[in-house]
């Protein structure tokens, strides 16, 4: 049965635990049926209101405190993008119809994150286990037997908490030596400074988003001759890095000996091909030849270069696309084609992470790079990559890799 086929709403209606969605402003979007039931609420009573005019705090006791935690998990759900699992909670409930009374009861929430395409959290989803009743008859909510559940309880959420965090180290140090290794295997600075090039490197947001992108700017044998490339491995963490280091080291390699970029791509696709982890994986690259004015390029798979000419007019290298690296068991030659440049133009190579945005056609990520190139044409490869990088990647970090170089022509 594929997506189509499922009515999600009739899902969301029938999940057995209470579950509500709230907007950013914590007001209720929906409910299901469970929650209304275990509630004593209406829906009218609930959607289009916000959480705590629904729910408020008792103002005859001070000891309730469950709402206020509740904001405070929530409003952490809001601003770290992160699952919130809060320990066992104690509210007092105004009796539906009847303002003034109260019920106490036992609520054990988990609220989490909706992230929408820009990477903003768009809805919150609140989860609650009812376990009033347990507490109870486990000897009254002031017994002692309530109280030794409730420690319980509360002792099992700090553990869980804590395996969380330690997760989180360990994800984290997989992070550093990941970016350490990829750094270490992309060209430095110094190698690409005299070719009026700039290239910048930016990971995902996330322990584990550090993925296989990346970039290659080498001297090609034969004329005042440049090769550039990009190029993008499927997957995360440190299996994605190696695979990144010996892809870029193996077109590297290709390209100083190919005739042109087909050629490289064809020894890079045969190689890919015994290369695991490798599938998938994507690569474009333009032999630049700067007393021709020329550039050849071929792609498998990768966005295409964008030509900005200094008059403004902008050029997608689109007309030599052929499938990624692995595609094909039995690797066939791969197209290529010719433009030509008038010196003072600018070259662009990216990776996805620039221009893709979740539930986004792609065509206006790359019109958003084509107009940020054309705006800052005339400045400093250096100022033109930061003022690119500004522009179309979110404030709070992007949610996959981008690699991006800016060559001036």
């Amino acid at each position: 049965m594929d997506d189509a086929a499922i009515d999600y709403g009739a899902v969301f209606q029938s999940l057995p635990g209470m579950v509500a969605l709230l907007t950013p402003e914590l007001v209720y979007a929906d409910v299901n049926e469970e929650y209304l039931r275990m509630s004593g609420r209406r829906r009218e009573d609930v959607v289009g209101r916000h959480l705590f005019d629904v729910f408020p705090d008792n103002p005859h006791d001070p000891a309730a405190t469950g709402m206020r935690n509740l904001e405070a998990s929530l409003r952490r759900v809001l601003t770290t993008g992160r699952r919130d699992a809060m320990a066992l909670q104690r509210y007092d409930v105004e009796y539906p119809g009847r303002p003034g009374h109260w019920d106490e009861r036992y609520w054990s929430p988990v609220n989490a994150p909706v992230i929408g395409p820009d990477g903003d959290v768009v809805l919150l989803v609140h989860r609650v286990e009812e376990v009033t009743e347990l507490i109870r008859d486990r000897g009254g909510p002031g017994g002692d037997n309530a109280q030794v559940l409730e420690g319980e309880l509360y002792t099992r959420a700090l553990e869980l908490q804590e395996l969380n965090d330690r997760l989180r180290r360990a994800h984290a140090r997989e992070r550093e030596v990941a970016l350490a290794l990829q750094e270490a295997m992309l060209p430095a600075r110094r190698q690409v400074g005299h070719h009026g090039a700039a290239v910048r490197y930016r990971p995902a947001v996330g322990a584990l988003h550090v993925c296989g992108d990346w970039y290659d700017l080498v001297d090609l044998v034969g004329g005042n001759r440049i090769g550039v490339s990009v190029g993008d491995v499927v997957g995360h963490g440190l299996a994605a890095a190696g695979v990144m280091g010996q892809l870029r080291s193996a077109l590297s390699a290709a390209s100083r000996v190919a005739a042109g970029p087909a050629q490289a791509l064809d020894v890079l696709g045969r190689y890919a091909h015994v290369v695991d982890g490798a599938e998938s994986a994507t690569a474009v690259t333009t032999f630049i030849d700067c007393d021709r004015l020329t550039i050849t390029y071929s792609s498998a798979g990768h966005l295409p270069p964008v030509l900005v000419h200094p008059d403004g007019r902008v050029e997608f290298l689109d007309r030599a696309t052929d499938p990624p690296l692995d595609a094909r068991p039995d690797p066939r030659p791969r197209p290529q084609a010719d433009t030509t440049f008038t010196p003072g133009g600018v070259l662009a190579l990216y990776t996805d992470g620039l221009v893709e945005r979740r539930g986004e056609d792609i065509d206006k990520g790359l019109n958003r790079l084509a107009e940020s190139l054309v705006r800052h044409r005339d400045a400093d490869p250096e100022d033109l990559a930061d003022a690119v990088l500004l522009e179309l990647l979110p404030p709070d970090g992007a949610t996959d890799d981008t690699a991006l170089i800016i060559v001036r022509l």
